[in-house]
């Protein structure tokens, strides 16, 4: 089920250029970090669940590339743009091979379930 995005017929044209253009270099940069590794954490400073994710992965051996933005007292609008790209509401946002897979409890899961190795193995 499509999650619900507001049509572009009920924004108004002028500004409509920036909406579309909201957040394109920070999602520009995380694109280009998912299209090269094949694990990606995206977090913040202060927030212990990308932390613990982080310490998942570096418990298995599993390489992953690390993006931190801001902190609870800033550069909150920047991760806003993710989020609003996304549709996922926290951080970490966790990505294997390009797929969002959820935050460190789903991390968690499907570590221990297995399924993570076979994503990861493509």
């Amino acid at each position: 089920m499509p999650r619900p995005v507001l049509d572009k017929t009920r924004i108004h044209p002028a500004i409509r250029e920036k909406i579309a253009g909201h957040g394109a270099a920070i999602i520009a940069e995380v694109e280009a970090a998912i299209a090269a590794d094949t694990v990606v954490v995206v977090g913040m400073a202060m927030n212990p669940f990308p932390r613990r994710a982080r310490r998942l992965l570096q418990a298995r051996g599993i390489p992953h590339r690390y993006l931190e933005y801001g902190s609870y007292l800033g550069d909150w609008r920047r991760r806003n743009a993710l989020k609003m790209w996304t549709g996922w509401p926290t951080f970490p946002m966790v990505f294997v091979r390009g797929q969002l897979i959820g935050g460190a409890a789903d991390l968690a899961r499907l570590l221990e379930s297995g399924e993570f190795d076979r994503l990861a193995a493509g």
